[in-house]
């Protein structure tokens, strides 16, 4: 009998369309998808019509195995099946979020040049753009849609063969398409289901608020959804008390997220949150650092943990999680999934020595001197082909991927994330982390976040900024906070400029926006 985590009778999938056709073979009128914005259920019978049709209607249009297909659609059934449909018609689907602005549509589209552009038909910005790459808009597919009597849709191998191009946010500079292979997602999907607990099993309902135009929502979510043959919860917002009614409504037992929408979830009332998730087995998070303080008062407020993850598009996107070891550990992100090997390394990609303390640094109370930090560099099946278009940039010929990341691996061999090398703020030649900085900002009562940002300085080359959102009846003072830094950190560390703001500006995927901090 297949184990409860793979769905698949014999042999792996090689093609991703063999998720939603298995699952379809397997349980064909159980739920796949709720989307509660548009008020649709569709089985996995229903998915499977629905993406064969779209990928009909896609080779109909002239699309060919390798073409990009372009996907500019709201969270919904319809994003699914557009993107499931791109896939099965051997296209490389190619997401992007409806808030993308012209420019950065033209970038992207300049850059992966599609064919096709599935779009709302009242998307002018979209249609602008495709037009200037001489790309056909077709509207959102039909998700009654049948194929034809007589018309067959069959798909490729997959394997090496590209089924996404993820453009990374650029938030660091000019967005990167990351080419992420059939290969690559089913082995992290593999990899995922592997774990125990089971991130989503096939009884599981799984809320995704996340955007599924992220990999995170897409890949991790949505595409686990799939492996599993469970079913997903789709809505377009996210709002604590519109959550709330959803978890209940929908019998929600896994919720996937980033850090920003779990304290979100703790301005409810507790009583009420308890209520809401009291059929929630298994909360997981990503895409930022989820704050030790946090964890904490979710655990206190709901009786669940919280299991951070962290990853990347390049890695598809799951790298290492709290659910290996089965304990939420505040400030750790885990261990690397089965099948992913993890080190650190300098900046020239040799591994960092165990015992090599840094002893020009000058140390303070919040420094961990006995961990040497390093780049995160990973190997594995799940790694992404190199950026687009001709693969530069991907796993070295040993097979590994050096990340921008900065972390360091505690006594128990669980990853801790200092911050990203592109972030690192260098004040008179010393080298601040910012996340350290926010670790100690954290801890000061009156504050509910805080972010950390370098700013141009005449006489150190770069100062520490901190912005900081005050806690609901706070009178915090920018002398408190000083008082605080100066004690918990070295000179060089401590912000100096601070600044009160309502709410941290953040990306569509709910990181914090650095870049529009500094520029504030």
């Amino acid at each position: 009998m297949d184990s409860p985590t793979s769905p698949h009778g014999t042999g792996a999938p090689r093609h991703l369309a063999e998720l939603v056709t298995r699952a379809a073979a397997r349980t064909p009128d159980h739920p796949a998808i709720v989307d509660v914005t548009g008020g649709t259920t569709l089985t996995w019978a229903d998915i499977d019509a629905a993406s064969a049709a779209e990928a009909a209607r896609l080779r109909a249009a002239g699309v060919r195995p390798g073409d990009r297909v372009v996907v500019r659609l709201a969270n919904g059934a319809p994003f699914c099946v557009a993107v499931l449909g791109a896939v099965r018609a051997d296209a490389v689907a190619v997401p992007i979020g409806p808030v993308a602005v012209p420019r950065e549509l033209g970038i992207v589209f300049a850059d992966c040049t599609p064919s096709i552009v599935v779009a709302p038909p009242d998307d002018l910005d979209a249609a602008g753009c495709a037009a200037a790459v001489g790309a056909a808009l077709i509207g959102p597919p039909e998700l009654s849609g049948r194929v034809s009597d007589g018309e067959t849709v069959t798909h490729g191998v997959g394997g090496e063969d590209i089924a996404l191009l993820v453009y990374t946010s650029g938030t660091t500079g000019t967005p990167r398409g990351v080419r992420l292979s059939h290969r690559a997602l089913l082995a992290n999907r593999a990899q995922a289901a592997e774990l125990r607990p089971a991130p989503v099993t096939p009884v599981d309902r799984v809320l995704l608020s996340l955007p599924m135009f992220h990999v995170f929502g897409l890949a991790a979510g949505f595409l686990q959804v799939c492996w599993a043959g469970a079913t997903a919860v789709l809505t377009g917002r996210f709002d604590p008390e519109h959550t709330a009614e959803v978890l209940v409504a929908h019998r929600v037992s896994g919720v996937a997220g980033v850090p920003s929408m779990f304290r979100s979830l703790l301005d409810l009332p507790p009583a009420d949150l308890r209520a809401a998730t009291a059929n929630v087995r298994m909360c997981t998070s990503g895409g930022a650092p989820l704050p030790a303080r946090w964890l904490a008062d979710f655990r206190d407020a709901t009786g669940l943990w919280i299991f951070e993850g962290y990853g990347l598009t390049e890695g598809g996107p799951v790298l290492t999680t709290n659910g290996v070891g089965g304990v939420a550990k505040p400030g750790s992100v885990g261990r690397a999934l089965p099948g992913i090997e993890l080190r650190l390394v300098d900046a020239e990609g040799r591994p960092i020595d165990t015992e090599d303390p840094d002893d020009d640094e000058e140390l303070d109370a919040v420094s961990e001197p006995s961990h040497d930090t390093g780049l995160v560099a990973v190997r594995g099946p799940n790694l992404f082909s190199g950026y687009w278009p001709d693969g530069a940039g991907g796993p070295d010929a040993d097979g590994w991927f050096r990340t921008a990341d900065v972390g360091f691996l505690d006594a128990d061999g669980d990853l801790h994330l200092v911050d990203r090398s592109s972030d690192l703020v260098i004040v008179n030649g010393f080298n601040v982390y910012p996340r350290e900085v926010e670790r100690v900002l954290a801890e000061i009562d009156g504050v509910a976040e805080a972010a950390v940002v370098g700013v141009a300085d005449d006489r150190t080359g770069e100062a520490v900024k901190a912005v900081l959102v005050r806690a609901a009846g706070s009178t915090l003072t920018e002398e408190e906070v000083r008082a605080h830094c100066t004690l918990r950190l070295a000179r060089f560390k401590a912000p100096s400029v601070i600044a009160f703001v309502d709410e941290l500006p953040r990306t569509p995927t709910g990181k914090v926006a650095r870049r529009q901090l500094a520029a504030s």
